[in-house]
């Protein structure tokens, strides 16, 4: 039996294949007493307890068919992705002739664009970029659906464009906050809080426009800094400091010389936490504003890339 079921899981009909008479199977999956159990129609697991991560993943691929892709947050695990917001679903893709219905913690979503899929740790997987859209649909938080794609992006796992493509090809249901970010990443927002700082500025209509994530470089060419934001027309640079980012010496020191070499060449640093950001976005208006004036009063501005 455990040659048919290496994961513990078997499907009802490869028992009776298995030459299991039907009342076997009734019993051994008694409430009571019994040795099996049911976690999904038609499947039967053979060891009471509960399922691990990866046998929900087995489990929700053998009953939705061998055309089934796991997709959405789960995939987007199995890519490797750690800012994924805790789940208990399992969703999988099935071709829309399917007709298999969500149970319990699967979730089957047809669809007439099964994506491209490859095999991650056993598991049949979605490409990330439609495993990312697919799980960020069903995210009700925006900064949530930041997380997960500003963290694959960082990491160069997809593209935005790739994002964008997929967006446009894809269902509207539950698109509008995937749409608001994607919107966000094209404009250089790599994390929430620059997000929120992006929002914050775009309301001030009396502040120039902001480029974010900019590559600074020296009067002879060479690479200065990549800023968080760079103001239009003035050396004002903004700069977002996070304590998880700045808890050890070395880092502090290195964040305190990169304000040096940027000071030195004239440009006016102001840092920002993501904490002072989130409340008190009056106190970060004043901060901008306050250096938007001494820079003009100075008159001064370096080249950027």
């Amino acid at each position: 039996m455990g040659a048919a079921a290496p994961d513990g899981l078997i499907l009802v009909r490869d028992l009776r294949a298995l030459g299991v008479p039907s009342s076997t199977i009734v019993f051994r999956c008694r409430k009571v007493g019994g040795v099996w159990w049911r976690p999904l129609l038609g499947l039967v697991a053979l060891a009471r307890g509960v399922l691990t991560v990866h046998q929900r993943l087995v489990a929700a691929l053998l009953v939705a068919g061998d055309d089934a892709v796991v997709t959405g947050l789960a995939a987007c695990r199995l890519h490797g992705l750690e800012r994924v917001p805790e789940h208990d679903e399992v969703h999988v893709l099935i071709p829309h002739r399917n007709r298999h219905r969500s149970e319990g913690f699967l979730v089957a979503e047809r669809t007439k664009r099964m994506p491209t899929s490859r095999i991650l740790d056993g598991i049949r997987c979605a490409a990330l970029h439609r495993a990312l859209l697919d799980g960020a649909r069903r995210l009700s938080r925006i900064d949530d659906v930041r997380a997960l794609l500003c963290e694959a992006v960082q990491r160069h796992k997809v593209t935005v464009a790739a994002l964008r493509a997929e967006i446009e090809a894809g269902s509207c249901r539950g698109a509008a906050l995937v749409r608001i970010v994607i919107a966000e990443l094209e404009d250089g927002i790599l994390s929430a809080a620059e997000a929120w700082l992006r929002e914050l500025v775009l309301g001030m209509d009396d502040f120039p426009a902001v480029r974010w994530n900019v590559e600074l470089e020296r009067p002879d060419g060479s690479p200065l800094a990549t800023v968080d934001g760079l103001v239009d027309g003035v050396p004002l640079v903004i700069e977002l400091h996070s304590f998880a980012h700045h808890a050890d010496l070395e880092t502090y020191d290195a964040t305190m010389r990169r304000h040096g070499e940027l000071a030195a060449a004239g440009y006016l640093v102001v840092p920002l936490t993501p904490k002072e950001v989130r409340d008190d976005p009056a106190g970060v208006r004043r901060k901008l504003r306050a250096a938007l004036e001494e820079l003009r009063a100075r008159q001064v501005s370096p080249s950027a890339a």
